[in-house]
């Protein structure tokens, strides 16, 4: 059923986010482009330098598109330059292989499919704009959408190393790579999730668009349920306690907060919008409501993500 409607709107995604390059939070002319060479392939990632400049090491931010989407229109529709900015931390935008990420799902993505060593790549990304930018390796953080979210959510697993906390939006993680997660240190996980997203299933199952099948997917995710279980596991966590934000705005969505607070300072929350689609909270309705469901306006998610990994250095591995 929503197969060919969702191969529609990810052909159509191209218009919206041509079309984000022209939005005010577009990324600055003086920006760098950054290659690469790593796996016998050049590979990209945008750095994106806050305005007047704090000395010192800063934080950095790693933010990964969505399947079929790009570095360059991440940073013009997420809003992480405005941020980055306002808080002084280097936003960095690495760019997928074939406009994919290596998630663990297999032929589910492009990358996964061609085994490109993604996670080898960002490690050496880190190491870069550690050397480079003056980057503090105690504050790189990463966060990401959809395969980019999934993506995030493997580094977490396999890269915790060099990651001080994550946050995921509408990615939970996938089910191929749980025997492999083992992070060297209690890692702060916030995700973001909408119970109604019509492409990353809320309760776990197949992913029902993908960049290596074009169609439904074969391997599956686990439930926000279960991820955010596994994480509590992982983090030696206490008793989740929830809450409800206060209703900003009557656009048919609500959000309820889950927070576990955990060994070693970490903590594990999630924020879950009921009728929330596959979208990104307080970013635009990029395509009809009908293809990937409500943007929902009850907070703004990329400033909620700042908020949460600013607050947490990583410890010693």
């Amino acid at each position: 059923m929503y197969a060919p409607r969702i191969a529609a709107a990810i052909a159509l995604s191209t218009v919206f986010m041509a079309a984000g390059c022209s939005h005010p939070l577009a990324r600055a002319a003086a920006d760098t482009t950054v290659t690469l060479e790593f796996g016998g392939l050049q590979r990209q990632y945008l750095v994106h330098y806050p305005a007047n400049r704090p000395p010192g090491p800063l934080p950095a931010v790693l933010v990964f598109h969505g399947g079929g989407g790009s570095a360059q229109n991440t940073a013009s529709a997420f809003g992480f330059d405005k941020l980055s900015d306002a808080n002084g931390f280097i936003a960095v935008y690495p760019e997928g292989y074939e406009k994919s990420w290596n998630d663990g799902r297999g032929d589910d993505t492009n990358a996964s499919a061609a085994n490109i060593d993604d996670v080898g790549f960002i490690a050496a990304v880190i190491d870069r704009v550690i050397a480079d930018d003056s980057v503090d390796p105690s504050r790189v953080y990463a966060t990401g959408m959809s395969n980019g979210g999934m993506f995030t959510e493997d580094l977490g697993c396999r890269l915790s190393d060099k990651l001080a906390a994550i946050a995921p939006v509408a990615g939970p993680l996938p089910e191929a790579d749980v025997s492999a997660c083992a992070p060297t240190h209690s890692l702060p996980v916030l995700e973001i999730h909408g119970t109604s997203d019509p492409i990353v299933p809320y309760d776990g199952g197949v992913v029902r668009i993908t960049s290596g099948h074009h169609g439904a997917g074969s391997s599956p995710v686990l439930s926000v349920d279960a991820t955010q279980q596994l994480w509590r596991e992982k983090n030696a966590c206490d008793a989740v306690s929830t809450t409800q934000l206060p209703q900003r705005t009557d656009d048919g969505t609500s959000v309820t907060v889950r927070s576990s607070e955990c060994a070693n300072g970490a903590k594990v929350q999630l924020y879950s919008i009921a009728n929330g689609g596959h979208t990104w909270p307080d970013g635009p309705q990029y395509l009809p409501q009908a293809l990937v469901g409500k943007v929902s306006h009850q907070f703004d998610a990329s400033e909620v993500i700042w908020q949460f990994l600013s607050q947490f250095r990583k410890q010693p591995g």
